[in-house]
């Protein structure tokens, strides 16, 4: 199947929200775990014990697993294929963004079957010029995967990048909407290149009419938003918007059975 088909059955059996696993250091304390490779194969492991099967995309930082070097990256290849195993897919969040050859590899090491690392999406930076994805996009299709590419992020840096107006009247974030909009175009159900909209940000100013792709409200729970700022974002229509809520969800670890429950309560509101 081809990842819209797979994320469109998954959404139909668990509903649309999206679960990270961000093992920083204050939750990492609250678990009472160890700062090291140790600590976070427990922490990373009981998210998959509660979150594989119930939710329909769970979203792992990377860097939280690399800052560990070697034993943090074979931690991460085991939730992928845990989670995976599970029947969740993995959408993980490296945000990575090159040229050429090196973005070439890092498509191959996140999107190419028979990779340790491979998930059924990754996402991406697309601030070398959107061609620059190329490499990635054409391994997501290839091999029936996804791509979540930052469009409208909430940090206040990135207004200045990607509000900006440019030549032809468009901002910057627009022209990334209309650029996977192209790639998406006729696809059914959903295309395979998704974005990264934050659910906090307030007015977008940007039409996502067109995109027939996924995309990633990051911001749900802890940091603010609720379904009815979805709503004022995105329309009443919220299906293909996935929610993404870390930290509300996190803190009622490491119990599991813990975490199931504050899942069940989040996904009852959408």
């Amino acid at each position: 199947m081809t990842f819209g088909e797979r994320l469109t059955k998954a959404v139909d059996a668990f509903g649309p929200l999206c679960v990270g696993i961000d093992p920083h250091p204050g939750l990492m304390d609250a678990w009472g775990l160890s700062q090291d490779a140790s600590g976070l194969e427990r922490f990373a492991l009981t998210c998959v014990e509660a979150f594989g099967g119930r939710v329909a995309v769970v979203k792992p930082q990377s860097a939280f697993f690399e800052a560990c070097g070697s034993r943090g990256v074979a931690v991460l290849e085991r939730v992928i294929a845990d989670l995976r195993d599970s029947g969740t897919l993995v959408l993980l969040d490296a945000k990575r963004g090159d040229i050429g050859s090196t973005m070439a590899a890092y498509a191959a090491a996140y999107l190419t079957e028979g990779s340790p690392l491979a998930a059924d999406a990754v996402t991406l930076s697309p601030y070398l010029g959107f061609g620059s994805l190329e490499p990635a996009l054409e391994a997501a299709r290839a091999n029936g995967r996804g791509v979540i590419v930052l469009a409208l992020t909430s940090n206040p840096e990135g207004a200045s990048v990607q509000r900006a107006v440019g030549p032809d009247g468009r901002t910057v974030a627009q022209s990334i909407v209309d650029f996977a909009a192209e790639r998406n175009s006729g696809i059914s159900p959903v295309g395979d290149v998704g974005l990264v909209v934050g659910a906090t940000i307030g007015e977008t100013g940007v039409d996502l009419s067109k995109l027939n792709g996924p995309v990633l409200a990051p911001g749900f729970g802890a940091q603010g938003a609720t379904v009815a700022d979805l709503k004022a974002l995105f329309g009443a229509d919220l299906r293909n918007i996935l929610p993404t809520s870390s930290r509300d969800v996190l803190k009622h670890g490491p119990d599991v059975s813990s975490l199931v429950s504050a899942v069940q309560r989040v996904q009852e509101t959408l």
